[in-house]
């Protein structure tokens, strides 16, 4: 073959073989910008923002353990604080491992249903360190896991909140096995109708911040239905049941606002403008409501008392929940000054009038400031009065009433579901300890020890003396009703001035009782 024909076969080869290539080379030229484009498409979690995250679900945990398991410790009797400090710290690490197997799937599992999210995600399937959860910023993601987690705190807390209406008398297990059922069949399916973006509360563009009535209204209502089926502790407006630790109780109280930071700026998600919105709200709500019980408090009680600045703290924190991230700080303020005589009222007169025996005031204050906030949040939310705005075509007006119809959605899904669940407790376990280990109180009767070494004078204190020491304190309680009014005695709210009688000395033990 001459060098001309070799060239030229191998002109054509060429020709051919380029000509079979082409649509390969095309398609690798075409696919690698596309993937490119895909790469970049897919969002990447900040670590600011998952670093923020991380410490609001901290803080939100700080809330319940230990925040208000000293808060309603301090508002119960000595002889019953180990109880509400076991009953807070059991229920929190039921519900916790409860959420990680079913009750994030029930609540965010990806299902088109508007009253639960599926079975997706039960045991956490499909979580990993490379899954997101989008935020409220188009294209901004978080990992799954620290989503998963901060939600998770919230579900702990809620039905924490519940057992401060009835304690001091329930069994111990009773309010564990309530407490997780209560969470399976109300607060996941709440937490979905109004948090997810499939859920029926949400679509209907119900604003709920960060729990106004997925957490206060839904524990508020749970509690005041258990306060009238479980019924009044023994002794209860006869004996005198004086919170037996203030300074706790203002401890837990303080804890709570500290927590709540992450509670409300933890809501929106990300290190951003409205994070920091939620935290100036949740300062100047709270500063408002402390300041506005006690002048109604000195009003009506002649005297402003510590235990009325730690409940106008709750109530303020409780009000502008629904609102942190929506209303301008003006409105919180607003909001913060309207709650605590609201409150004030439910606790100290409606509460007397009808008689119910409500331990920590968890109707008066959770569920009505989480009522109170919820409406209000409708009305602040109005850009003309500092809040973020309404969405297109909504008006304050008709804001309002899908804010009515979710507090009225969550007070009947709670209020009779809970009533349900209390029955079916009621059968299975009993839901009251027996009136002899109501009056040793729950510490020793449920649990076996004691809060306080002095505790032990009361075990061996003779019977008579108990007998003597009972009837001086009637005699003393109704020498304070004389001063104070009729409703004295009726609620922790009423009864931080009280200062117990002072022990015998028994003999033997080289100690005051």
């Amino acid at each position: 073959m001459s060098f001309s024909k070799l060239s030229s076969t191998v002109t054509r080869v060429g020709a051919l073989s380029a000509a079979l290539l082409a649509p390969a080379i095309a398609f690798a030229q075409d696919a690698a910008p596309a993937a490119a484009a895909a790469t970049a498409a897919a969002p990447v979690p900040d670590k600011g923002d998952t670093a923020f995250m991380f410490i609001s679900t901290i803080l939100v945990l700080f809330m319940l353990v230990p925040g208000l398991a000293l808060f309603y410790g301090g508002l119960v009797r000595s002889k019953n604080m180990l109880s509400v400090l076991m009953q807070c710290t059991m229920i929190g690490a039921v519900v916790m491992l409860l959420w990680v197997i079913y009750g994030y799937s029930f609540a965010f599992g990806g299902g088109t249903s508007p009253y639960w999210g599926g079975t997706a995600k039960m045991f956490l399937s499909g979580v990993s360190t490379s899954t997101t959860a989008a935020t409220f910023s188009k294209g901004v993601v978080i990992p799954e896991f620290i989503f998963m987690l901060f939600q998770m705190t919230f579900a702990a807390i809620t039905p924490a909140l519940i057992i401060g209406a009835f304690a001091e008398r329930i069994k111990f297990g009773a309010a564990i096995l309530f407490c997780a059922l209560w969470a399976t069949f109300v607060y996941f399916p709440i937490a979905h109708m109004v948090w997810d973006s499939n859920g029926m509360l949400f679509k209907m563009g119900a604003l709920d911040f960060a729990g106004g009535t997925v957490v206060h209204i839904n524990a508020g209502i749970a509690g005041f239905v258990g306060a009238l089926l479980v019924g009044k502790r023994v002794g209860f407006g006869k004996d005198m049941m004086a919170p037996h630790s203030m300074t706790l109780t203002m401890v837990g109280a303080s804890l709570l606002w500290v927590g709540w930071f992450g509670f409300n700026a933890g809501s929106n998600l990300e290190a951003s403008g409205g994070a920091m919105l939620a935290t100036v709200n949740t300062f100047v709500a709270t500063a408002a409501a402390i300041i506005s019980w006690s002048p109604v408090e000195t009003f009506t009680r002649g005297k402003a008392s510590m235990l009325g600045g730690a409940s106008g703290m709750v109530a303020g924190l409780v009000a502008i929940t629904p609102a942190a991230g929506i209303a301008g700080p003006m409105g919180a303020i607003v909001m913060g000054l309207i709650v605590s005589p609201l409150c004030y009222f439910f606790v100290s007169v409606v509460k007397n009038k009808f008689g119910y025996d409500d331990t920590a005031d968890v109707f008066g204050v959770h569920c009505i400031g989480g009522i109170f906030g919820a409406i209000a949040t409708g009305i602040f939310a109005s850009a003309s009065l500092g809040g973020v705005g309404y969405a297109d075509g909504v008006t304050m007006s008709s804001q309002v009433v899908v804010q009515l119809t979710a507090v009225v959605t969550t007070i009947l899904w709670c209020g009779i579901g809970s009533a349900i669940l209390y029955k079916i407790v009621d059968v299975i376990i009993g839901l009251r300890v027996a009136p002899e280990a109501e009056r040793e109180g729950l510490d020793l009767a449920s649990h076996g020890e004691a809060a306080y070494h002095n505790s032990r004078s009361e075990l061996a204190m003779p019977a008579q003396n108990a007998r003597h020491r009972s009837a001086s304190r009637r005699v003393l309680f109704h020498r304070k009703q004389d001063a104070f009014g009729p409703d004295f005695g009726s609620g922790p709210f009423l009864l931080c001035n009280d200062i117990p009688l002072p022990k015998p000395a028994i003999p033997g033990l080289g100690m005051d009782g």
